[in-house]
């Protein structure tokens, strides 16, 4: 009989706070770490990175829940390649965080083989196993197992796009053929995610303008396999306010769902609609 796992054993690493401080301030997602040996769970709704880069069977299951939304929420059929859009940018959200949100707040950038981790996305769940970790020279982290110490900011820089890149390849090769879009078309999207990510969490910190800064030294367009930079911009609210905003470098689909509803950092939207929707935002 198949066990089912529900609650992975906790175990404490060196990214184990900064993981912590993210659910707190992000309720809706939960990072467990799984102690040597233990394996990550694939059952109770569980599905592992690694079946989703296979593309079989647990990525049809994944999709499903996307399309059941999208009819649920609009009420209309979407595109097959719109599906796999959300569904994809379901996944790298937060897994990008996994590794974005340590490197933010403790300069620790953890390596996820898709092997290491699992999500469980109707509860707002990932499990995670934490192996290697880069740090800089004065961490008090570097002494632990595991660490790989580099020498300066821009070598952990290095680490933190190499390590997403790891991540996500083998996850972008699954969806790739749902999504009709070529390689370039899919690392705009890793980029998009990195970037939309770690500013709304950021913002969530009080430290949005700190994480807007080091997203953009972060990627500054010239970072292959990425594509595009953080493509931060200041626009001029009706008050004379600051209004911070991005293009991004890909494009959901949404707008096949809504076409008078595209998302504010989409390059379809103008700055006056952004003007509009950001000014109105900031006044709630």
């Amino acid at each position: 009989m198949p066990l089912v796992t529900t609650a992975p054993a906790a175990t404490q690493s060196a990214v184990t706070a900064a993981y912590a401080r993210l659910t707190e301030v992000f309720p809706s997602l939960r990072i467990d770490e799984l102690g040597p040996g233990r394996p990550l769970p694939e059952d109770a709704g569980w599905v592992g990175a690694r079946q989703l880069a296979e593309g079989g069977a647990a990525l049809d299951a994944f999709l499903a829940w996307d399309n059941a939304q999208v009819l649920k929420d609009y009420g209309q059929q979407a595109r097959p390649d719109v599906v796999a859009s959300f569904g994809l940018h379901r996944y790298a959200w937060p897994a990008c965080l996994l590794i974005t949100v340590p490197w933010f707040l403790h300069r620790r950038v953890p390596r996820f083989p898709v092997a290491n981790v699992s999500l469980q996305r109707a509860l707002g769940r990932m499990a995670v196993r934490v192996t290697d970790f880069a740090c800089l020279p004065d961490d008090p982290a570097a002494a632990l197992p595991g660490a790989h110490v580099v020498p300066d900011e821009e070598a952990l820089r290095g680490e933190l796009r190499a390590a997403v890149a790891e991540h996500l390849e083998p996850v972008l090769t699954g969806f790739g053929p749902r999504m009709r879009r070529g390689p370039r078309a899919l690392w705009g999207m890793a980029t998009d995610e990195i970037v939309e990510g770690l500013w709304y969490i950021g913002h969530l910190f009080g430290e949005e303008r700190r994480a807007m800064t080091e997203l953009e030294e972060l990627l500054p367009g010239t970072t292959k396999p990425y594509v595009g930079k953080a493509a931060f911009r200041e626009l001029t609210g009706p008050a004379g306010e600051s209004l911070p905003t991005r293009d991004r470098a890909s494009c959901c689909f949404f707008y096949t769902l809504r076409p008078e509803d595209t998302c504010v950092t989409c390059p379809r939207t103008c700055d006056a609609d952004r003007i509009a929707r950001l000014s109105a935002a900031a006044a709630v």
